[in-house]
């Protein structure tokens, strides 16, 4: 295989994780605070040696979460929550804690507040929160201090990664952050709002078609060049 083939097929290989992130992402168009995610391509450069020009390759081998908010949606449900500007809802899981923006809270057996996977949401202090059975009134401070008939019962916890790069997706709405998490200073949270995904279906849909297109060009351009090859093959073999 010639080095324009190699260069076609390191193009075409990227474009199928593009095409496979797109698709996820319209999946999950309408999944209460999902983060879209984007692919990065990057140059490859290898060295021919003293007699040959290098070659460049196109290597899209590296996922990218789109940050952006997504809108809020009032659903005045006493247990939905959304964090308003930056920051994270911190869950506790088997794998350890786990970042979110899904913010869909229900009291579990125990009174403590988890999400529908049965996280449970965590205080500022890390701990568990827990919502008194026979409260009657449970209420929410934009700075997450819970209240309960108008007592307080703890503070929701709003987290962000010290270095935003130690952030990777974990599963589905779920970050995992290998370095340090801190609290964000003047958190914004809003008691019956929740989070919609950012992903814009339409955009997407047309981010689809492009890199569809790009991918047939790319398989026309590696049969043209294989017509080529053959044809040089044929006349020499004469």
């Amino acid at each position: 295989m010639d080095n324009a083939s190699y260069v076609m097929l390191t193009r075409m290989s990227g474009l199928r994780r593009e095409l496979q992130v797109v698709a996820h992402n319209i999946a999950n168009s309408a999944t209460t605070g999902y983060r879209k995610e984007g692919v990065l391509f990057s140059e490859y450069v290898v060295g021919m040696g003293q007699t040959e020009p290098s070659v460049s390759m196109a290597l899209g081998n590296t996922r990218q979460t789109i940050q952006i908010q997504g809108a809020l949606s009032q659903t005045n449900g006493r247990f939905d929550f959304a964090v308003e500007g930056d920051g994270f809802f911190q869950l506790e899981t088997a794998q350890g804690p786990r970042l979110t923006r899904a913010g869909l809270f229900t009291p579990n057996a125990a009174g403590e507040l988890v999400n529908p996977d049965g996280h449970r949401l965590l205080d500022l202090g890390g701990g568990p929160i827990f919502v008194p059975p026979d409260a009657r009134d449970v209420s929410l401070a934009r700075d997450g201090t819970l209240s309960a008939d108008g007592a307080p019962i703890g503070q929701v916890g709003v987290f962000a990664p010290a270095d935003p790069v130690t952030m990777t997706r974990a599963a589905g709405t779920l970050f995992a952050v290998e370095g340090e998490v801190i609290p964000v200073e003047a958190p914004q949270i809003l008691q019956g709002f929740l989070e919609d995904s950012n992903v814009d279906p339409m955009l997407e849909m047309s981010r689809m078609i492009d890199v569809q297109r790009a991918y047939e060009r790319g398989q026309s351009l590696m049969q043209r060049e294989d017509e080529r090859i053959k044809g040089v093959i044929q006349t020499l073999g004469r």
